[in-house]
């Protein structure tokens, strides 16, 4: 990792500087080539720690005061740090949605795709009644059918649109 360290209105010592370079070895195990600009000020009582670091393309801060230098320093590192993690969860979780859900089946291997589940949908299933069914599907124009528990019968129900476009059919069991 490239580190930059500035002091304002601050002389960086030794012991600053293997501070800064010993806590930024947190940081640098997340990627393979960063580069880190440490600041480094005093502002009346206050120390204050300004790290930006750089890594693959994304920019990550953190500014904290505290009236110990190396208690402003451990914080921003806490900070960066989490940064880091919630960036890289949230581009796996991306990436894994992005490999299972959005996976496109080409066209041509559609039609040799036969008798197999391509598709799972999950719906909610409320006891209601066949008339508050088919109230529900109105509100729902891209929907051609709605899964639910009969509330005369207790048990499950399809009601569904008739290709006529008026009208809906019911589908009960039986048994």
């Amino acid at each position: 990792m490239k580190i930059k360290i500035t002091g304002k209105e601050l002389k960086i010592t030794e012991a600053i500087n293997d501070y800064v370079e010993k806590k930024l070895d947190r940081i640098d195990k997340y990627f393979e080539d960063a580069e880190a600009e440490v600041t480094l000020k005093t502002e009346k009582n206050e120390q204050i720690a300004e790290i930006y670091v750089t890594a693959n393309g994304e920019r990550y801060r953190a500014v904290t005061e505290d009236k110990d230098m190396y208690a402003s320093i451990d914080k921003d590192i806490d900070i960066l740090e989490g940064q880091i993690r919630k960036a890289k969860t949230k581009k796996e979780k991306m990436m894994k949605d992005a490999s299972l859900k959005t996976m496109e089946i080409e066209r041509d291997t559609i039609s040799e795709i036969k008798d197999e589940i391509v598709k799972t949908a999950y719906y909610d299933i409320k006891p209601i009644t066949p008339e508050d069914a088919v109230l529900k599907l109105q509100e729902k124009p891209t929907h051609n059918f709605l899964v639910f528990i009969n509330v005369e019968t207790g048990k499950v129900n399809v009601i569904h649109k008739l290709k006529d476009g008026n009208n809906y059919g019911l589908i009960e069991p039986e048994a």
